[in-house]
């Protein structure tokens, strides 16, 4: 069996020193994991959740008016929880869309503008320092989007840029010419074509179908085949981040659930591999749209550069899969990011650092 292939090249670029009195940060603001990296040298992540106490007692307990990320997943069931990006809400998909009432899209603004605030906090940037950011955003974000994002960062950012998220990683690793990034986030799958320029929006597909799809298609393969078995979405979504694969193995995948509260083992392999899967065809027909509307004489070259990256890039085998499933369109070469945590961050950042001051929108 081949190895895996991983991208060695500018994977932690080098970091302009920053200008006195400012502090760059680069924000990847994903729809379950938020990632940070700043001009300090401080690199931090916090799941994209926020948590505020549901009572007097709960408030109590917590000793805080707010909580964010593994403290909100400890503790969710004192806390009215909010994912501020999830299913696309405020950085993507309108409102109509996700699902949401009107009195909940406000909820979400209000978690969007506290994560931003506190992950800017984890970057530590000292006191009174000027405070300028570039934020990813899915590959084909409207107008509206980008302004929700704008609004979230006020009273943190004096200055801020949003950018598409595979972007990002394409300009941290130097790979701005002849190249596709994939980038496989919870909530989004965006895919952008590079060619030497700032992408155009015919140049980015975004498709609503990635991290969380395969956790719900994960929770229906195992509540389907183990009735009898008790898990969450939580669970389910530790059990894949742990054990995710697509390739053909002879291992099993074991993993101990409780049944009427005792603890029973199962063989979770195939309902695993198939939510895995499950993206590929939708990856696979983002590509062909790519690079079927480009110059001919350049889509070979993008296709033998194809970059795979987010968290969905951690999967076992998916970078294979995709390039067996692209065989009958002339195939395709894929290679993996070496930091999928925090490949968009530092992208953001270096560009925070090269990019000119006349490019940059101050927040009012």
């Amino acid at each position: 069996m081949p190895e895996e292939k991983t991208m060695e090249k500018d994977a932690a670029p080098q970091q302009k020193a920053a200008k006195k009195g400012v502090v760059y940060v680069g924000m990847d603001l994903g729809c379950w994991k938020t990632s940070v990296a700043a001009s300090n040298g401080m690199r931090e992540q916090v799941y994209s959740i926020v948590g505020w106490p549901k009572d007097p007692i709960s408030r109590k307990l917590l000793g805080r008016d707010i909580i964010f990320g593994a403290d909100v997943i400890q503790h969710r069931l004192a806390c009215n929880v909010v994912r501020p990006f999830e299913k696309g809400a405020l950085k993507y998909a309108e409102a109509k869309e996700t699902g949401l009432s009107p009195d909940q899209i406000v909820k979400h603004k209000e978690a969007a503008k506290e994560l931003v605030r506190f992950s800017v906090q984890m970057a530590r940037p000292e006191k009174g320092a000027l405070v300028h950011g570039v934020i990813g955003a899915p590959a084909r974000a409207a107008i509206h989007a980008k302004k929700e994002i704008m609004d979230a960062c006020k009273g943190t950012f004096d200055s801020v840029m949003v950018v598409s998220e595979p972007f990002a990683v394409a300009y941290g690793m130097n790979m701005l010419e002849d190249a596709i990034v994939i980038d496989i986030g919870a909530g989004t799958t965006d895919l952008c074509r590079m060619h030497g320029a700032i992408p155009e929006e015919s140049d980015q597909i975004t498709i609503n179908i990635a991290g969380d799809y395969v956790d719900e298609q994960f929770h229906n393969g195992l509540r389907k085949k183990f009735p009898e078995a008790q898990f969450s979405i939580n669970m389910v979504r530790e059990i894949k981040e742990k054990y995710s694969f697509v390739h053909d193995v002879n291992e099993k995948c074991m993993t101990t659930l409780p049944v009427d509260g005792k603890p029973k083992p199962f063989d979770i392999t195939e309902p695993l591999k198939e939510a895995c899967k499950s993206i590929v065809p939708h990856i696979v027909k983002g590509l062909r749209e790519l690079v079927g509307t480009f110059d001919p004489e350049f889509q070979r070259k993008m296709l033998s550069n194809t970059i795979l990256a987010g968290g969905g890039s951690q999967i076992r085998g998916l970078d294979r899969l995709i390039e067996d499933a692209m065989q009958e369109y002339g195939g395709c070469k894929i290679t993996r990011v070496t930091e999928p945590v925090f490949a968009g961050a530092n992208g953001a950042l270096k560009l925070a650092a090269d990019m000119p001051e006349e490019y940059w929108t101050e927040i009012k």
